[in-house]
């Protein structure tokens, strides 16, 4: 059975950047409150002219790029993303046809902050069964315009941008194992409202409701669980782990995870500081971030993980 390798990856942030200091003038907040809590001193935020998808076709041709093809190469397109341009069509087929890979297979995943991951997890799956040869994997994210700026408890938090990579069948190890999960008892402590005003049972405000302090408690469990999944499903101890690059959520639910890793952070790739939370493009931003910078290198094993609305959470474990 053949393997899916990444073979490049891509990025993109706004240029506009929101500081914690920003945020004084209008909420009952400071740089040193919001700091101390999450780990994020600033944000990117995209302009009027820009979006999930404009985002998304920046990071995927550097991807591309990266990988030394063409986008007429691609078989397959998936995003995650839960901040879409349209309910639909997909923000997978607008990238489609800005790229110019008209044909192949495109869909978005809506997983929320592991909407990446489920997007690899699935495209990992396709090139195993023969289903496709090169697969475009993006998870972007526009979450400044689901979000409440009166709110303190997730304007703070969230940021855009969003990551690419590509993968493509190979004879070499690559993806060793995805692992996703959900349990949507807990779907009321991370939520957004349906935007479509017929569906009665929703309200008309469409924007990004979160209990942090329960989101915290569950994700920390959850994450703990998976790393020792994904460790036992292949045969590794912790110390095989050459990096770990943690969904952006929260530098505490990071910490957590890196420990039961027995990992030291400087083995742990941080975009959160600069970044804040960017939902399902946080993991891609920070892998092209540590491949660009050469501290991730070919022949490292990589964890990647993330934690998100639904709840979702999962993991892939990677050969670089």
């Amino acid at each position: 059975m053949l393997n899916a390798k990444i073979t490049g990856t891509g990025s993109y942030l706004p240029k506009k950047i929101v500081t914690n200091k920003d945020f004084e003038a209008t909420l009952d907040t400071s740089d040193e409150w919001i700091y101390a809590r999450t780990g994020i001193r600033k944000r990117h935020v995209i302009a009027e002219d820009e979006s999930a998808s404009s985002m998304a076709e920046i990071a995927a041709n550097k991807a591309i790029q990266a990988a030394g093809i063409n986008a007429s190469d691609i078989d397959l397109i998936i995003v995650g993303t839960s901040s879409p341009d349209r309910v639909f069509p997909s923000t997978a087929c607008l990238l489609q046809n800005k790229l110019g890979a008209r044909g192949c297979a495109s869909f978005d995943v809506q997983a929320a902050c592991s909407g990446f991951i489920y997007a690899l997890g699935i495209a990992n799956q396709f090139i195993r069964a023969g289903g496709a040869k090169k697969a475009l994997v993006i998870g972007t994210e526009a979450n400044s315009r689901i979000l409440d700026y009166s709110d303190r408890s997730t304007c703070v938090i969230f940021g855009d941008g969003a990551g690419a990579v590509v993968i493509e069948a190979s004879e070499e190890p690559g993806i060793l194992s995805t692992h996703m999960h959900s349990d949507g008892q807990y779907q009321d402590l991370l939520y957004i409202n349906n935007p479509i005003k017929d569906q009665k049972q929703w309200g008309d405000e469409a924007y990004m409701t979160m209990h942090g302090n329960d989101v915290y408690k569950v994700a920390v469990k959850t994450l703990s669980r998976i790393v020792d999944e994904t460790l036992e499903a292949n045969n590794m101890a912790k110390s095989d782990v050459d990096w770990l690059i943690p969904h952006q959520a929260n530098i505490r639910i990071i910490a957590s995870v890196a420990k039961k890793l027995n990992m030291p952070m400087e083995k742990v790739v941080l975009t959160i500081e600069n970044q804040g939370n960017t939902s399902a493009a946080s993991v891609p931003l920070a892998l092209d971030q540590a491949v660009r910078d050469g501290r991730i290198k070919k022949g490292d094993t990589v964890l990647m993980e993330a934690f998100g609305g639904g709840f979702v959470w999962g993991s892939a474990l990677v050969k670089m």
